[in-house]
């Protein structure tokens, strides 16, 4: 749910660099032309861009990143063109079935040469297109192009395969479900819509997805109509060769046969009269609201859309005065949001809101709606226009940092017409809005006709949700404060260059691992304290206010043993960020009203964002609570729930004063910092306590014996997996490379290519994917990449299995995953999988750090762990692995005698009975499979996972990190 905004593009000029134009014949020469000749463009490179005879669109963009491309294939098809009655969610499940391959690249193939060519891809679809991205060495370009063209020309599947990813479809839309937003999205389209094809979600319909395995000659149809170079654009931005990459792409791509069919979506018809509906979803904690209203079609040269997105980001986001009111005032609400899709027809722009409090929904609908009220009466004022606008400028120059980022940019735009001055029209038409503008728009769309209401709790209705409206809070001023220098003990990484965009980091060697006992979740509160509290000069409201036009970052990440303060701006606006940052870091407020917020939120996160609605996050901490039972690893990082109920604004204070010191600090630097600023920011850090601690002492992880098994019992309609035991291999030791490889060969993250995935979730289908780590990865729900800054003196090695369909179906998978565990330890890898294995790990190592602060996070954890940079660092332990060497740190690091699993399932008694009883666990299918995987099916429906019943706990959900 990644917000897109309208000035995305204004800092284009800046960021886009040694970019090539030619003429490519008559028919392209205005194209190219246009970028050529007008000065007034924020998209002004020169780049190359061609329409092939067939249809298809290529845009080429040569950018000084060295040796990495993107490659990015927009298809102008999404959820909206699936206007057959019965057929939706068609656009998303060919995002799947893409990856089948053809019959000259079939996905075995391509997936091995991807594979040892570092290729990361993958794919996505939304209501209006599907993109397919890869990101690689330039090296490999000529091979990626022509293994996508084969795919696009000639992709093939059997009806098996067909029908076994119709399974995993299915499953990935009962994880989604689990989702509240997500849940009040698909109510408030269905709600919203009569006819257009926006009623439904990218998923579909689920009546629809159950009848989809039984659908395959609709699927034909589907593919032939919209996979067609008509619809298809090309993106390829990177450290390349413009003329050369055009070639390539018209030696691949140019024969590929052009189709002509064309899909007509009728127009909504006009809302008559506001509506309204409620969702009760049994076991949510809270209570959610969203106002949608409809807004305006893709009209670039109009100043309709732009004109709607400036009214979102004035009166909705956090910057917002609204915001500001409701959660961090009055604290009515623990969450408020806006999302605005960017949509070909006219879509809905919505406004989430969640409260604790029943009686709180319709205070904060009539906060809303007289905020509508309040915009169409009132001009808003041109600084707030200005500050704005500066703010989208400076995001965006933030945003791209890499040839990726630029590339997926564009992508997100040329779908909608195929052409990439889409982006200038869109500009020229936000930058000329004034105020007058905005009344006169909002007077237009923000009405009641146009409003569509979705209340969801777990109450059966909502009483007394009667239309009136409240008034919102003003904004004050911001005063700067200096501290007093003295002599720094902290260490410094500084890696300044001329880049205009300058990242901090602060990190201290503390984390959650150092809270007091009863005193669990301190070290988070402080952490959210210095970056969400104000200063002593200053209220978070004025912070806010004053960072906003300078679109600066700052924000916290904890961990055991690490609290990292991570900040970004440009440098045009250094001093003045630096000068907000700093003064919260080292002067915090205190703010009572700012501890209550910070506390509530963190509780509510705790409740509602881990417990209720992540089931995958969920298992994967209390996996590690159980492991270090005891132990300082034991609590979540956010704490205990108990302990933070009594943890008091002191406690904070005197955490801050103990850990926060000069000793444990870490600085990085990056970026065109100016030195006078650098001389002031080592001035200032040496207010900080002195402090005698470099870092925590951590003990060895608790001795596991046996096999154990936690059961959370929760409202899930799916089963999640996860189980592991601890490792000694830490980062800084010899034999971490081989046994990081041996990991990513076994389930390396989000990629479709380890072999755990194969077996699970491909050859299967039954789930969405099944992963391996040996270092802590928290968030994998929503990243395909992990964080920097989680360094630890302990670590685990853990299976992730995510949620499958039923206790059933759980089971197969966690005994399927501890059989091929159990033959990787006893027969090792292949030749093959380990010189694959080692090629992908070698290519892909850079993408880890493929942006400045990514760059500056992983040479911050190279001193932790005291190791070289980390690409040269595991590419040169790479180049003196053998295939003996990785087979006997098999054999030293994993085992499976000891293990503790951890199932999240709706039904915790069942659950338990099936594993003690070890219940046979047959997976059915749906489609014919072959007889040497039935066979192992049997095996492994059987196989032990040896649990005896004193090892074996249920528990309520709500007891969890209690």
């Amino acid at each position: 749910m990644k917000k897109t905004y309208l000035a995305a593009i204004i800092a284009a000029s800046l960021s886009l660099t040694a970019c090539v134009a030619t003429n490519t014949g008559a028919k392209n020469s205005a194209l190219a032309q246009a970028s050529e000749n007008s000065a007034n463009k924020v998209f002004s490179q020169k780049y190359l861009f061609k329409e092939l005879d067939n249809g298809l669109r290529v845009l080429v963009v040569k950018t000084d990143y060295p040796d990495l491309v993107s490659v990015q294939i927009p298809v102008s098809v999404g959820s909206r063109d699936e206007n057959e009655v019965g057929k939706t969610g068609f656009a998303h499940f060919f995002e799947h079935m893409m990856f089948k391959g053809s019959d000259k690249y079939p996905q075995a193939v391509y997936a091995d040469l991807f594979k040892n060519a570092g290729v990361d891809n993958g794919a996505y679809t939304t209501n209006d297109y599907t993109n397919y991205h890869l990101d690689f060495s330039k090296d490999h370009l000529d091979t990626v192009l022509e293994i996508q063209a084969d795919h696009f020309k000639n992709l093939k599947y059997t009806d098996a395969q067909f029908k076994t990813e119709a399974l995993t479809v299915k499953g990935e839309y009962l994880k989604n479900n689990a989702s509240p937003t997500r849940k009040l999205l698909a109510a408030v389209r269905k709600e919203a819509f009569d006819t257009h094809t926006y009623k439904h979600t990218t998923m579909g319909f689920f009546e629809d997805v159950e009848a989809m395995p039984n659908q395959i000659a609709y699927g034909e149809k589907f593919f032939k109509q919209f996979y067609k170079p008509e619809y298809v654009s090309l993106v390829i931005v990177g450290d390349v060769d413009p003329k050369a990459t055009m070639a390539m792409v018209e030696k691949h791509w140019g024969n590929w046969e052009k189709g002509d069919f064309v899909n007509n979506i009728a127009p909504e018809p006009k809302q008559q009269a506001p509506k309204y509906v409620h969702e009760k979803y049994d076991g949510l904690p809270g209570h959610w609201l969203l106002v949608s209203y409809k807004g305006a079609d893709w009209q670039p040269k109009e100043k309709d859309r732009a004109a709607l997105d400036l009214v979102s980001e004035l009166y909705f986001s956090n910057n917002s005065a609204l915001y500001q009111e409701l959660v961090v005032e009055k604290q009515v609400a623990s969450q408020m949001f806006n999302y605005n899709p960017e949509t070909k027809d006219a879509g809905l722009r919505h406004v989430f809101i969640k409260v604790n409090d029943e009686k709180d929904l319709a205070v904060v609908r009539d906060a809303v709606n007289d905020t509508y009220a309040k915009l169409r009466t009132e001009l808003v004022s041109s600084e707030k226009l200005n500050n704005l606008k500066s703010n989208l400028k400076y995001s965006f120059i933030n945003r791209l940092d890499s040839s990726e980022s630029i590339a997926s940019t564009l992508a997100r735009y040329m779908h909608f017409d195929r052409d990439p001055e889409t982006i200038n029209h869109l500009y020229n038409s936000f930058d000329n809005i004034s105020a007058e503008d905005i009344n006169r728009i909002a007077n237009k769309y923000f009405i009641d006709e146009n409003r569509t209401t979705v209340t969801m709790s777990a109450l059966d209705k909502v009483p007394g949700f009667d239309q009136e409206v409240n008034l919102n809070a003003a904004v004050a001023q911001i005063e700067q404060a200096k501290t007093n220098p003295s002599a720094p003990l902290f260490t410094v990484l500084d890696k300044t260059n001329d880049s205009p965009l300058i990242d901090v980091n602060f990190l201290f060697y503390t984390g959650a691992a150092a809270d007091p006992k009863g005193k669990k979740g301190v070290a988070a509160l402080t952490a959210a304290m210095l970056t969400r509290g104000g200063s002593q000069t200053r209220s978070y409201k004025e912070i806010q206010k004053e960072l906003y036009p300078l679109a600066g970052r700052f924000s916290s990440q904890l961990d055991k043993e690490m609290m990292s303060f991570t900040g970004r701006v440009h440098k045009d606006n250094a001093s003045q960020w630096y000068q907000l940052i700093s003064d919260q870091l080292l002067n915090p407020g205190w703010r009572e009203d700012d501890f209550k917020r910070i506390k509530k939120d963190l509780i509510d996160s705790i409740k509602a964002g881990l417990k209720a609605s992540n089931d995958e996050e969920l298992g994967k901490e209390v996996l590690y609570s159980k492991l270090y039972q005891g132990h300082a690893y034991e609590s979540f990082n956010s704490g205990d729930l108990s302990d933070l109920d009594s943890i008091t604004l002191d406690d904070v204070k005197a955490f801050y004063s103990a850990q926060l010191t000069q000793a444990k600090l870490n600085v990085g630097i990056t970026g065109a910092m100016p030195n006078a600023l650098k001389t002031q920011l080592m001035s200032d850090l040496s207010t900080l306590p002195a402090g005698d601690e470099k870092r925590l002492t951590i003990a060895k992880a608790p001795k596991l014996t046996g096999h154990q098994a936690t059961i959370v019992e929760k409202n899930a309609q799916s089963t999640a997996v996860s189980f592991g035991f601890p490792i000694d291999t830490i980062r800084s030791d010899q034999d971490w490379a081989a046994l990081w490889l041996v990991r990513s060969y076994f389930g390396e993250h989000r990629s479709s290519n380890s072999y755990l995935y194969q077996q699970i979730r491909q050859e299967r289908g039954m789930n969405y994917g099944d992963y391996a780590y040996i270092e802590y990865f928290p968030r994998g729900m929503f990243q395909t990449k992990p964080d920097a800054n989680l360094g630890r003196s302990s670590q685990i090695f853990q299976v992730w299995l995510r949620p499958l369909r039923s206790n059933n179906d759980a089971h197969f998978a966690t005994r399927a995953a501890l059989y091929e565990l159990d033959k990787l330890i006893e027969n090792g890898m292949s030749e093959k999988d380990f010189l694959a294995t080692r090629n992908y790990l070698t290519n892909y190592a850079p993408q880890l750090v493929a942006s400045q602060d990514k760059q500056l996070g992983y040479a911050l954890d190279s001193e932790f762990y005291q190791t070289p940079e980390f690409v040269k660092y595991v590419r040169d332990q790479f180049a003196q692995l053998s295939l003996a060497d990785v087979n006997r740190v098999i054999k030293e690091n994993l085992q499976t005698d000891n293990i503790h699993y951890v199932f999240i399932s709706g039904d915790g008694k069942d659950m338990k009975k099936r594993l003690l009883s070890e219940q046979v666990s047959p997976l059915k299918y749906n489609s014919d499979k072959p007889a040497d995987l039935l066979a192992t099916d049997k095996i492994i429906e059987s196989y032990k996972l040896a649990l005896p019943a004193k090892n074996v706990e249920v528990i309520a959900v709500d007891k969890v990190f209690k």
